[in-house]
């Protein structure tokens, strides 16, 4: 049996309405095309549903605009090599936000002394 908006599992009534929406879909869709037990389409679809809607922290890759030598760089966090350097900050933030963006990161924007000023993207 199909669920609906109004007649669906009993474990999804506390779920925030978009994913509850996604579940049902994802749900009807398991239980058309697959040979799982509802039980488990439940959480499959409970899953799939909540990473659709909320994204997965997994997926965005954290950049950081710090200080260099030569002024200031972007580079992943964790990497030491810089994907831009630039003589200012703003210089730098106007080429790092569109290359972030388009890569699906969060871009962490730091002061001179190393304190965080500023979160970007953050899903």
């Amino acid at each position: 049996m199909p669920w609906t908006k109004n007649d669906y599992p009993d474990s999804w009534k506390n779920l925030d309405s978009e994913v509850r929406s996604k579940a049902i879909e994802i749900g009807n869709a398991l239980l058309r095309e697959e040979d799982y037990d509802e039980s488990r389409v439940i959480a499959i679809a409970t899953d799939r549903a909540e990473k659709s809607v909320q994204g997965s922290d997994q997926e965005q890759t954290e950049y950081e605009i710090i200080t260099h030598k030569d002024g200031w760089q972007l580079k992943q966090k964790g990497k030491d090599r810089a994907i831009f350097v630039e003589s200012t900050k703003s210089k730098l933030e106007d080429k790092a936000k569109p290359y972030v963006s388009k890569h699906n990161g969060k871009l962490i924007i730091y002061t001179g002394d190393g304190s965080v000023e500023q979160m970007l993207y953050d899903h």
